[in-house]
């Protein structure tokens, strides 16, 4: 969100603020000067404080990065209170649309679409479902893509050269670890692939999801440690297991050749790994979720079976075998992934602020876990 923010105040100079929000445990928390209000995520009065605060700030539009778990109440209804109090348009950014919702989560879905002056969705995907499965009107939704880097189509080999990586055929997949990600079934088709291209290395990125670490410790990452030795993949595959900064990720991508998500949720809308990839121009290889089908369409990627190992290492070797077919993938990907760079991002969101309050007013206020 930072970065939008930040290419959006640039493109229009603006100066946006933020409301941050402070989950059990975050209220000593310190803050940039950008931030300008704290909603109390469990404490309900402070959604009415909020909107109280918003109507008396002097910003044109309220902009919600909305995710599950982050707002109280049933579903995180408290949020469409917090909305129905605001009297400025207020644009709500759904990160997560869930194809087959409870009764519940339909209700309090419906009523945070019905309170918002306009909702983004991330995919047309996500769009949709709004429609067909939510009810919600079209005119209201509008598509802007998950925000990627805007950097230059670069070669693999320099990149390597920076890792010690120089005569590795590099293969990754990053982002926070967890079992639906599907990584045994990634390590499983690195046996088969080795046999034909023994140089390829295959780099899981990420540390243990916080939240599965407090409930389960390590025993994910150990599971697939005892399954790289099992197959002998000690020299193939490598678990990473670290935070990466911004410029230790964008290295690792722009070394990787072929990225990889071999995920397990057939119905995920929107993937930020996925995004960042194929803004990079990289060769991608997926399960079939919903985002990946349509991120990889028209020649972009590579689609395989959930759970199908076999099916994993052939694409592989297919794309390892033919540099010629990896790059046309390269290219085709890198293409699209402009339309995904934050600066476009943050046009298309001055676009839609700009259709809501006169143009020589626009100033956002975005709120932010």
């Amino acid at each position: 969100m930072k970065d939008v923010v930040d290419c959006f105040d640039e493109a229009f100079c603006s100066r946006s603020s933020v409301v941050a929000i402070d989950e059990p445990g975050g209220e000593d928390r310190s803050y940039p000067n950008r931030v300008v209000a704290r909603l109390v995520q469990q404490d309900f009065d402070s959604y009415r404080r909020i909107a109280d605060f918003i109507n008396a700030y002097p910003c044109d539009v309220l902009n919600i990065q909305h995710e599950y778990g982050l707002f109280g109440g049933t579903e995180g209804e408290w949020v469409v209170d917090l909305i129905a109090g605001v009297r400025k348009p207020v644009v709500t950014s759904l990160h997560t649309v869930l194809p087959d919702p409870s009764p519940e989560h339909l209700r309090v879905a419906r009523a945070l679409c019905a309170t918002s002056t306009a909702v983004v969705v991330l995919s047309e995907t996500g769009r949709e479902l709004l429609i067909e499965r939510y009810g919600v009107d079209s005119e209201k939704i509008h598509v802007i893509h998950h925000g990627v880097p805007d950097v230059q189509f670069r070669e693999t080999a320099p990149l390597k050269r920076a890792l010690g990586l120089d005569a590795r055929m590099t293969i990754s997949t990053f982002g926070l670890i967890n079992r639906g990600k599907g990584l045994e079934y990634a390590i499983d088709a690195m046996a088969a692939v080795v046999a034909s291209h023994p140089e390829a290395l295959y780099l899981v990125l990420g540390q243990t999801h916080p939240v599965i670490r407090r409930h389960e410790g390590e025993s994910y990452r150990d599971e697939l440690k005892a399954k790289i030795a099992e197959n002998g993949l000690a020299d193939n595959v490598k678990l990473v297991d670290k935070y990466l900064d911004f410029d230790e990720l964008l290295g690792y991508l722009g070394a990787t050749d072929i990225y990889l998500t071999p995920y397990l949720n057939p119905t995920q809308v929107v993937s930020g790994t996925l995004a960042y990839a194929i803004g990079l121009g990289k060769a991608v290889v997926s399960t079939p979720y919903l985002y990946a089908q349509e991120l990889l369409a028209h020649g972009r990627g590579f689609l395989t079976p959930f759970r199908d190992a076999s099916a994993i290492a052939t694409t592989l070797v297919a794309l390892l075998d033919d540099p010629a077919l990896r790059e046309s993938t390269e290219r085709r990907a890198y293409r699209f992934g402009r339309r995904m760079t934050w600066p476009n991002v943050a046009q298309a969101y001055g676009t839609l602020f700009g259709d809501l309050q006169p143009l020589s007013r626009r100033t956002a206020l975005a709120t932010s876990a």
